[in-house]
């Protein structure tokens, strides 16, 4: 079996969680602080090139690794191990129900043979993972796996940008189940941890916006839209005759024409505000449930001003935007002025280095 655990470390080492992203690579160290509470040791981020990476997909090697290359030394750590995300669509995710108190080998074996059900490939094409979650919930005698397989060479091509970049790739993620990570943290924290609560995660991403909906821990909705900040980049380049990577610099620091917020950013937003109350609507059309008692929001485009309010007056929920560093320790080189506007950029970032502590 050609399995994910090949890359898991023993012990917890120090640890990285690198997001390599459409738009950028950012990286999270965290460590244990003072009285266990985990401190944010440290991050960065480095831009990369348009299409390096294209819906998950590394179509530049090269640039992707000079990326890496370049935050790991902005950030300062010496950590050389490092925890890498998977894109959603790039692995298939299966619950299967097995008989209970078989030896790791014939599970292994077992888990091979259920797999090959499931997998559109030949299982020597693939990377293939399981855990066992417990106690099937109608039947004693089973219990509840769940399998994760990707292409190989997805995976190979991930464990390659480590190795060139001088790092090993001790960990691979998927990059929803390590937000979920980071999210259930964020829960941990609400009153009553959250019990009870239905709670809607919006991850606006470059192209994509990936919403979660959680209850008491489990997921119960998950959907991609096709709507990130890009769209917002494009309409500057059109409308004042930027390169892409300009325009990308000066949205971020506002440093455009008069009319930007008028004509260009208030039309975003008033669409970013539509898609998120679509998608509400649709998850209770699409679902049992009829009520989000919180939203949140996390992506770079979470904190551009107006956007909050907006959402919150649209869909009538209480929202807020979400720091995965919430509750921790702040490490002595981290900004926390620039943390609070950086910080909802990081959730897949933040959730792959919490896995130095599992």
């Amino acid at each position: 079996m050609i399995d994910f655990k090949a890359l898991l470390g023993q012990g917890n080492p120090p640890l990285v969680g690198i997001d390599i992203s459409t738009s950028s690579v950012r990286l999270v160290e965290l460590v244990q602080g003072a009285k266990g509470e985990l401190r944010l040791e440290r991050y960065a981020a480095e831009p990369l090139p348009r299409n390096a990476v294209t819906d998950g997909n590394i179509e530049n090697m090269d640039q992707v690794v000079e990326a890496v290359r370049r935050v790991w030394k902005k950030s300062g750590t010496k950590a050389r191990h490092a925890a890498l995300g998977m894109p959603p669509a790039a692995v298939i995710t299966k619950k299967i129900i097995l008989p209970a108190g078989m030896p790791e080998d014939q599970l292994e074996v077992q888990v091979e043979s259920e797999a090959s059900q499931y997998i559109p490939f030949a299982l020597d094409e693939v990377s293939l993972d399981f855990d066992v979650i417990g106690p099937a919930a109608n039947s004693a005698e089973d219990i509840e796996v769940m399998l994760a397989a990707s292409r190989r060479e997805k995976v190979e091509d991930r464990v390659a940008i480590a190795e060139a970049s001088g790092l090993k790739a001790s960990v691979m993620d998927i990059e929803s189940y390590a937000a979920r990570a980071a999210l259930d943290r964020v829960i941990a924290q609400l009153p009553e941890a959250g019990a009870g609560q239905i709670i809607a995660l919006f991850q606006i991403g470059a192209q994509v916006t990936h919403i979660s909906v959680m209850l008491d821990g489990a997921t119960v909705y998950e959907r991609e839209q096709p709507f990130g900040g890009t769209a917002l980049t494009q309409d500057i380049v059109r409308s004042y005759g930027l390169s892409f990577d300009e325009a990308e610099a000066r949205k971020k620091t506002g440093d455009l024409p008069d009319n930007y917020h008028a004509e260009l950013l208030t039309p975003f937003l008033e669409s970013a505000a539509l898609e998120v109350t679509r998608a509400i609507q649709f998850f209770y059309t699409s679902t049992p449930y009829t009520r989000v008692d919180q939203l949140f929001l996390a992506g770079g485009c979470a904190v551009i001003p107006g956007l909050l309010e907006l959402v919150a007056a649209r869909t009538r929920i209480s929202s807020a935007v979400i720091s995965p560093f919430k509750g921790m320790q702040i490490g002595p080189s981290v900004r926390e002025s620039q943390l609070r506007l950086d910080a909802p950029a990081y959730l897949v970032a933040c959730g792959l280095a919490l896995r130095r502590f599992d």
